[in-house]
């Protein structure tokens, strides 16, 4: 029988120690403290070591996962990393070089999914019904996307913006919080607006912010219709970490405090699928957070929500 109850039991982030510092480029970029402040919203970008590849970053994370439980690598038994920006070599898929790092059982499956902004929801949906669908019972679902290796550091659209992170969420039988629905959305027509090129990333920052700034808000009122729940009963709107003013822009929008819709673009940028997981990570254990909703959003144009609840 397929085993019904799997959800999120804790997360674990990995956050380079370097950092890049946005004021150091305001003269590069024409740009002042008004613009750091409420537009992007970023202080520094982190940056992997040279000598860090993205199966390293996710390696990391699990370290960082095990210091804090009880996970045995002898058990599981699902890998699935997230990523647009593998190890260096492209192939194999960098699942399976994180499963040769970790020394996982030959028996546990893995794979990547070519994701980005709207990753992290995605991946929680296909891991879940994988882990269900097949009886397994301890998957890790691993987010690491440095666009560090993409990023040209004379574009003031993408230098001063996205950073590298790694995140691993352990999802098992006795899940702490629980996703029990989703809803995802592609606008393919308009692929070119955030791409790389020749191993450069270029972006239409304005174009990106238009499309969020609407079909995010029309996405999530559906989702919560679904559900049953006014956005008034929800406890936290975990929303992709595009921008400063596109978070603020959606929290408006849908009539939102602050406090509802946290951020944590300050210190380390847009950190691509990672950005979801590293908010949740922090209200995992947190009993006020019982209803919650998650929101990606971005390159592709490719979008997706989930509702989340604290089993009883």
């Amino acid at each position: 029988m397929p085993i019904q109850n799997i959800g999120i039991s804790e997360i674990a982030t990995y956050l380079p120690e370097a950092r890049e510092a946005n004021r150091d480029k305001k003269e590069r970029f024409g740009i002042d403290d008004n613009f750091l402040n409420t537009k992007i919203g970023v202080d520094f970008v982190s940056r992997r070591r040279p000598d860090e590849e993205t199966s390293d970053l996710c390696v990391s994370a699990f370290q960082t996962l095990e210091r804090k439980c009880q996970v045995e690598r002898t058990k599981v038994d699902c890998v699935v990393v997230v990523t647009q920006n593998p190890d260096a070599s492209g192939i194999p898929h960098t699942s399976a070089i994180v499963h040769g790092k970790l020394g996982l059982d030959e028996n546990c499956p893995a794979f990547d999914l070519s994701l980005g902004c709207s990753g992290y929801v995605y991946g929680l949906s296909v891991v879940q019904s994988f882990m269900r669908d097949h009886g397994l019972s301890c998957g890790l679902l691993f987010t690491a996307d440095p666009y560090s290796k993409i990023v040209d550091p004379l574009d003031k659209n993408t230098a001063l913006l996205f950073g590298d992170a790694a995140t691993v969420t352990w999802l098992t039988r006795q899940p702490v919080l629980m996703p029990v629905s989703f809803l995802f959305g592609t606008r393919g027509s308009e692929w070119n607006t955030l791409k790389c090129v020749n191993h450069v990333l270029s972006m239409n920052g304005r174009a990106v912010f238009n499309f969020s700034a609407v079909e995010v808000p029309i996405q999530i009122r559906k989702l919560l219709e679904i559900n049953g729940i006014g956005l008034g009963e929800i406890d936290f709107l975990l929303l992709h970490q595009g921008s400063k003013y596109l978070v603020d822009t959606i929290a408006q929008r849908l009539g939102l405090s602050a406090g509802v819709v946290p951020s944590n673009l300050k210190n380390q940028g847009n950190t691509v699928s990672s950005s979801i997981p590293m908010l949740l990570e922090g209200l995992v254990h947190n009993p006020a957070a019982k209803r919650l909703v998650l929101s990606g959003f971005g390159v592709g144009l490719s979008w997706a929500s989930s509702y989340v609840t604290r089993p009883q």
